[in-house]
């Protein structure tokens, strides 16, 4: 295989990796990445990609020098991609059901630490037809190497347009509110002003807020849902459920013709140590807006998800064309159903969007 620069230089006894930089000296981890390796804060992410066809390990072997593997975090002086890309051998005939397989086998990664001495990922390509893909491959990642949007950005970068092979995808472009604009004279300019206030008003309570909880100074409510310290190693299960992205643009629209709301934080704030009082987490990702192929292979969903932090529940939610994926990673003893949880929270946006249509604010049939 061939030598990439700037790769990660590790030993068999060190507690965590070295990556170097570009004269070669070694480069410790940054104090966030430093933190995903404390006891309570070991996080995994695990990126479930579904495929529309069978999946060709070869052929993903072959790419990953020439994309993933360039990225001096994931790579080493020497890589054996036959210790990172694992290639089950499954019988589908003696697989009563694929999709509760295919959620045990993700279970049990999360029962599991990958060594410090070899670059902290892993590749794991199932060929087995479940309910919504042909085949099943689950990337597992060491947030050190990473957060959410630059790894999300580093697998985009790996993927090609269905309808045009020699395009990358595209992203979803965020319109940016302008306040500058005047309109509606005098009562017009108030409006904006309570906006802009109101904006800045939310921020300073959001962040406020935060750090109280990170430096354990406030805490959420205790309920069943709320982990303990320690939870952060038990196993988690992972379950997706997928919604159209149309219903989801209708009630926001509506919301937003409705009242003014605030829609999302635009920034995350890292911390020294990993917040352990709150109940759950929520995070949200733009996906490629039109169908995309993995290493020539058409992805039918994605389903990003992580496991080690110290909480109950954590969603998800991740757009890929006409789809919004809300991805649940629960602790098995905290919730011993997360598919009823999934059915709840479909339900919960049909009776949104039911309430919506019904009392005159939006005109569209409900399915």
């Amino acid at each position: 295989m061939e030598t990439l620069r700037k790769r990660i230089r590790v030993k068999a006894d060190v507690k965590e990796p070295i990556p170097l930089n570009d004269s070669g000296e070694n480069q410790p981890l940054s104090p966030v990445a430093r933190m995903f390796h404390e006891p309570d804060s070991n996080v995994y992410i695990i990126a479930i990609i579904g495929g529309k066809t069978k999946i060709n390990p070869e052929v993903v072997k072959e790419r990953l020098p020439h994309t993933l593997l360039r990225h001096p975090r994931f790579s080493s002086l020497q890589v054996n991609l036959d210790d990172h890309v694992i290639v089950p051998e499954l019988d589908p005939n003696s697989i009563d059901s694929p999709d509760k397989f295919v959620e045990d086998y993700i279970s049990n990664l999360s029962k599991n630490r990958i060594k410090m001495s070899m670059p902290m990922w892993d590749l794991h390509l199932l060929n087995l037809k479940t309910s919504d893909a042909e085949s099943v491959g689950v990337f597992r990642i060491h947030h050190s190497l990473g957060d959410g949007a630059s790894l999300m950005s580093l697998f985009l970068a790996s993927t090609q347009k269905v309808s045009n092979p020699e395009e990358p995808p595209t992203l979803p472009m965020f319109k940016k509110v302008n306040f500058s604009n005047s309109s509606g004279g005098f009562w017009g300019k108030l409006i904006q002003l309570w906006l802009v206030m109101s904006l800045f008003w939310n921020t300073l309570v959001d962040v406020v807020m935060f750090l109280a909880t990170a430096f354990k100074l406030l805490g959420d409510t205790k309920t069943p849902l709320k982990g303990t310290l320690g939870t952060g190693s038990n196993p988690r299960r992972i379950v997706h459920r997928s919604v159209c992205f149309d219903d989801i643009k209708l009630v926001r629209n509506a919301m937003r013709s409705g009242r003014v709301t605030r829609l999302t934080r635009d920034h995350q704030k890292e911390l020294a140590s990993f917040p352990s009082q709150t109940t759950l987490r929520f995070s949200n990702m733009p996906g490629p807006q039109e169908e995309i192929s993995f290493y020539g292979h058409p992805v039918a969903y994605l389903a990003p998800s992580c496991y080690g932090q110290p909480n109950g529940l954590m969603i998800h939610v991740v757009g890929y064309a006409n789809k919004m994926t809300f991805v649940l990673s629960v602790d098995d003893g905290i919730i011993p159903d997360p598919h009823q949880l999934c059915d709840d929270l479909e339900e919960s946006l049909r009776i949104i969007k039911r309430a919506f249509v019904t009392g005159g604010l939006v005109k569209k049939d409900v399915n």
